[in-house]
């Protein structure tokens, strides 16, 4: 996806929110909102928003010394979802189309990113999607490529939502790839994280090697790009990995809540809409 004006604000917010989340040093702060200022005359529009936003994030980590900012955070949401867990499990199970359950709580997972919104309610975003249309939902595709494939590779976004990805796996009963960032960035899902929510008990956690907050496969590891290019069924979640791949000419599996009216604008849906979108399939 390109790069759209509208998305030049948001490149402000996130490095004043992930500033003042590494650090309270205001000449930091200040220094780092100099600096992304003046990085962004430079940035084409043929590049993608996550392209942008690593340089960002290395900037936030160079300034502030900070690695991993929202490593606590990340725990904090994490260990949330993990106790909604048990009554997570139980409407899957109770629920006359446990898949699209578990599809609908993989959606409302999405919702943990301070990448695009400082704020949350997780409780009340499960019981709000669960009353809520899908603007697109090309599930019997997704259930057709499930029938006939042996392995998935899952594509995660951020911490918490890990948990919720599990339930969605737990239902699949498919050999599964469950690729994190490389390297912390934002509250993105890492390989702790995802061993945390207890990915690690039904699928294989793979880093993918890029230190984005999206999937941006030029600055992914050989050893992804292999699996990768070799995958006939991909499950990409979130806003970054969208902006990232949504233009592959390959099949995947989109799952997101459009939280910006520039990446509903790109889906064709309407701010605040959940989506299933299939691509070239």
């Amino acid at each position: 996806m390109q790069t759209y004006f509208d998305c030049f604000p948001c490149f402000i917010d996130q490095a004043l929110r992930a500033g003042r989340m590494a650090t309270d040093d205001e000449r930091k702060i200040k220094r780092l909102l100099d600096e992304v200022g003046m990085m962004l005359k430079d940035i084409r529009l043929e590049s993608t928003p996550p392209e942008t936003a690593r340089l960002i994030y290395q900037k936030v980590k160079k300034i502030t010394g900070k690695s991993d900012p929202y490593r606590k955070i990340k725990k904090e949401n994490t260990a949330k979802a993990l106790t909604l867990y048990p009554s997570l499990k139980r409407t899957v199970e109770a629920s006359s189309d446990r898949l699209l359950a578990a599809i609908r709580l993989a959606v409302a997972g999405n919702v943990m990113d301070f990448g695009a919104s400082k704020d949350f309610d997780i409780e009340a975003e499960i019981n709000e999607i669960f009353q809520r249309k899908f603007a697109i939902l090309d599930s019997t595709e997704f259930r057709e490529y499930l029938d006939k494939s042996e392995e998935v590779l899952f594509i995660a976004d951020n911490a918490g939502e890990c948990v919720f990805d599990r339930l969605l796996i737990e239902e699949m009963k498919k050999r599964v790839t469950y690729v994190v960032r490389g390297v912390p960035v934002v509250n993105d899902a890492t390989y702790e994280d995802a061993v945390q929510a207890g990915l690690d008990k039904v699928a294989l956690i793979m880093p993918s090697g890029t230190d984005a907050p999206g999937t941006i496969l030029a600055t992914c590891s050989q050893e992804f790009r292999r699996i990768y290019d070799r995958s006939s069924f991909i499950i990409s979640k979130g806003q970054g990995n969208y902006e990232a791949l949504c233009d592959e000419k390959r099949p995947i599996f989109f799952f997101l809540k459009a939280k910006c009216e520039v990446i509903a604008k790109d889906v064709g849906v309407n701010q605040g809409d959940i989506v299933l979108k299939a691509i070239n399939v």
